[in-house]
Parts: C-alpha cells; structure tokens; sequence
C-alpha cells in the first residue's frame, strides 16, 4: 500500500496547535459547508476572543479552574425564580450593551434601559388616576405625561405597563406572604390626547441579589450591588416599536453606581415634593405634601423589532 502524501506546510499550520496560533487552528476545524452560518461566525468571534484574553491574562492553572468553578456555581443557582447567568450580564454591562445595539432608535425618542429580572407576565389593567401602591407604603408619588410619535402627534391607547418595587424595597414577588399580589404593578391606557397619569410611592434603591457567586465577584471588586432607584415600564402601541425604559429618581445616591449600568441621562425624571393640602385631598392623598413627576415617552414608527422578555 502506497504511503499518504505527506501533508503540506500550509496544511500543517492549521492542523497542529501552539500558542501562537491557537485561534486559528480551533476556527479551522469548522466545516462551513455543514456549520449553521451564524453559529460558525459567533464561535469563529468567541475563540478568537477568548484567546486573546487568555494570552493577556495568562492564567494559571489554579486560576483557570477557579473560573469554572464559578460558573459552575453561577448555574447550579438559577432556578424558576432566580437567573444568576442574567444577573452576570447584567452586572458585567452586557445585558446593556446587547440592548442598546438591538434598540438604535432617532434622536428624541425614548431610550430603551434593561427589563431586570422582576417582571410579571399579566399585570391587572388600571384606569388612568388609579394607584399602584396597594401597601400604603412610602411617600406619595403622581405620575404624568404623555405618549406622543417623534413629530409630537398624541397616539391614543398606547398601553404602559408599570412596575416597581415597594418602600422597603422588595417587588411583591420577592416578598409572596408579606406584600399583596400584584403590588406596585398596573397597566395603563392613554387617553384621546396621549396623556397618562397614576398614582405610586416615591421609588427607592434597592440592592441585586448578593447572595451568589455574582455578589462574591462585585465584592471581590469593591463594587457595590444597589441599583439606582426607579420606576419600570414597558411601552407598546400598535404601529410603533415596543419600549421598555426605566423613569429614574435624580436624587437618589446610586445614580452615578448602578449595579447593572442601567441609568441613562435622558431617563433622569423631574420629581418635585409639593406642598399642596387641596390638591393632595383631591388626589386622594393623606398629607398635605406629596411628589410629582411629569414623564413623556416618545415612540418610532414599527420595524418588526419586539420587545425582549424573559421570564427567570
């Protein structure tokens, strides 16, 4: 039987792996005829990244296993209720990186922040003036605005469906037994004239799940784990791309720290404490003093693009 050619030079280059060219020669073994065409480019971009960050770091081999382990651990705590996976995301600025390139939107519209881990599929629909707060907790908050395209028009019917967490900053699925079902959530439709308003609690900071491998590496970092106090809500009407944004609370003392780097300055609401003892009566309020908000959210015409939830 006659011998194999031998192989070539170039052949050899790719076939046989050094730390020179690791990348490569992993990326060659891909068979583009039968590879997925975006499977092969991500992983294709995955390796080379990964071995470059290999190179710079250059680990030990202690330190590379202590890396899995980590990531072990960060699965073995995902459950039904809890994603540390997103929260790793969320934590490394991922998850807003990866929202801000699906979510480039025109100068003036409403930007787009990251969902969190807390929404509700099926909120309870509310009328404009209803109240979210059903614990009574903390002080009282109205919120108003209007839902106009980008040239100002008023767009009737755009749905907001709010959420956030309660005074002592837990949502109510957080605290099952101690909250009432559906606390600090709601729906809300906006009128003839694009205008909505609800009643709230003023929002506070809260801090992420710190109990995890997550928290270990924001500790290990001297990072903190609060997230700058805030209200979510998702916008949807039809005709127009979905939102899903935060109204910020300006002067909360985690707004420049963010654990999950979700603050954008244009999500920044105005919030004023009023002093008004007949308007509060009329609003439904105990005091005479309470604050106000005036949030306007500004939606772009439909692309196809939709709105990105997950369930943890």
């Amino acid at each position: 039987m006659p011998n194999p050619e031998p192989a070539s030079a170039d052949t050899d280059d790719i076939a046989y792996f050094s730390e020179e060219n690791s990348a490569e020669v992993v990326n060659a073994r891909i068979d583009h005829a039968k590879a997925n065409p975006r499977i092969a480019e991500v992983v294709e971009a995955m390796t080379r990244h990964l071995h470059a960050f290999v190179k710079e770091v250059e680990p030990t081999h202690e330190e590379w296993l202590a890396g899995i382990e980590f990531l072990t651990r960060t699965g073995h705590m995902c459950t039904q209720w809890r994603q540390e996976f997103i929260l790793l995301s969320d934590v490394l600025g991922v998850s807003m990186l990866v929202d801000a390139i699906n979510s480039r939107r025109p100068s003036g519209a409403t930007e787009n922040t990251i969902l969190g881990p807390f929404y509700v599929m099926n909120p309870p629909n509310r009328k404009n003036g209803d109240t979210i707060c059903l614990d009574g907790k903390g002080e009282p908050l109205v919120v108003r605005g209007r839902v106009t395209d980008t040239a100002g028009k008023p767009i009737p019917g755009a749905r907001l469906d709010v959420w956030q967490t309660n005074d002592d900053g837990f949502y109510d699925v957080q605290q099952k037994d101690v909250q009432p079902d559906m606390n600090m959530r709601g729906v809300f439709a906006a009128d003839r004239d694009g205008a909505y308003w609800f009643r709230s609690a003023l929002p506070r900071y809260y801090p992420i799940p710190g109990d995890g491998p997550v928290g270990e590496l924001l500790n290990a970092l001297g990072r903190g784990i609060n997230r700058a106090a805030h209200i979510h809500v998702i916008l949807t009407a039809e005709g127009y791309d979905p939102v899903i944004t935060h109204i910020f609370e300006p002067h909360c003392q985690y707004l420049r720290q963010d654990a999950v780097f979700g603050v954008k300055k244009s999500l920044i609401g105005d919030f004023r404490k009023t002093s008004d003892a007949a308007e509060a009566k009329k609003l439904g309020f105990d005091g005479p003093e309470f604050w106000e908000v005036e949030q306007d959210f500004v939606l772009t015409p439909a692309t196809g693009r939709k709105a990105f939830i997950h369930q943890v």
